[in-house]
């Protein structure tokens, strides 16, 4: 098991002195909750001065290994590392989306071992904690999202995949997005099967399911951008009180319609003002099944290791193993 441990200032002090200069010294570190792929940072200057480090390292990395995950050609490889990111985060601010602005990159060797980003500190807290605490409050920053969305299903590209690899002239595995997605369930079902009961036994007809609503999909040869897992949780509010997304390195070139599937289940009622016209009803169908499998194996895959909030991983696990069996 990979040992776990917070950063201290000595391992990131070269990096954000590099990152905001002026003479400045790193005053103190605070790990920031979430995340389980990589560990997310508030660095504080002697002057006040903030900003957030991301590290990617395998001491900050809760999943278990699997095979494929350096496998960029598969549109769901885990997003790793700066060259993801930084394609991601070219594409979206390139669309007019919001995004934290990268102070430095250090792809590791330079200011230590590890790959790190330093990006600006939005302090104004995440869209799920104010839709909770002022829902009134949130509707404009739920508009600006929603502009956000449309500015991205605008976008279109011949081929699917990582934005990073698309846009660097590479190519996805597979023929299709419904292929690739229909590929992910099965082997999700198959995982949730061999760690619940209740998935195992309903395991003939939920793939009987999965292949008739793949069935359904017809083809298609352009693709929106999509984030892939934007919860109000990947959704900071700026000082201007606009959206500011966060999380982007898996942001890919992909069908909207899987993307407005993950904002309905994490959104919920506050979705509507996100909702859009015109989106294909079958590929919602099947991908709305896909999705509740995936949040049940996931969050099981996850608990074979380390993951500290064990109960909460186990929550979303039993909600969307439940919700799978609705569906049928």
């Amino acid at each position: 098991m990979v040992a776990r441990g917070v950063v201290g200032r000595e391992q990131l002090a070269g990096a954000a002195r590099a990152a905001l200069g002026g003479g400045r010294r790193l005053a103190a570190v605070e790990r920031l909750a979430g995340g389980s792929r990589k560990g997310v940072y508030r660095l504080v200057m002697d002057d006040a001065t903030t900003a957030i480090a991301y590290r990617w390292s395998d001491a900050e990395n809760y999943w278990p290994a699997a095979a494929g995950d350096a496998d960029r050609s598969d549109p769901f490889s885990p997003g790793l590392g700066p060259d993801l990111f930084e394609g991601a985060h070219a594409r979206l601010h390139a669309l007019g989306v919001r995004v934290p602005a990268i102070r430095s990159l250090d792809r590791g060797g330079v200011h230590g071992p590890d790959d790190l980003a330093i990006v600006e500190d939005v302090r104004g807290g995440s869209l799920e904690e104010l839709i909770a605490r002022d829902p009134r409050a949130a509707a404009p920053v739920l508009a600006g999202l929603g502009e956000a969305l449309e500015a991205m299903r605008g976008h279109r590209a011949a081929g699917y995949g990582k934005v990073a690899v698309v846009d660097g002239g590479g190519a996805a595995r597979g023929t299709s997005c419904e292929g690739v997605v229909l590929d992910r369930a099965l082997g999700d079902l198959a995982e949730a099967s061999a760690r619940d009961g209740r998935i195992a036994r309903a395991r003939g007809r939920l793939e009987e399911r999965l292949l008739d609503l793949a069935a359904a999909v017809r083809p298609r040869a352009e693709y929106a951008v999509v984030h892939g897992e934007l919860g109000p949780d990947h959704v900071l509010v700026g000082a201007d009180g606009h959206p500011v997304v966060i999380d982007v390195e898996g942001t890919m070139y992909f069908d909207a319609e899987w993307e407005h599937v993950f904002l309905r289940i994490r959104f919920h009622d506050a979705y509507r003002p996100l909702a859009v016209d015109g989106l294909d009803e079958d590929r919602l169908a099947f991908y709305a099944l896909a999705h509740r499998l995936s949040l049940t194996a996931g969050p099981l895959r996850l608990l074979d290791g380390d993951f500290p909030d064990r109960p909460a991983m186990a929550g979303i696990a039993e909600h969307n193993l439940r919700q799978a069996l609705a569906l049928l």
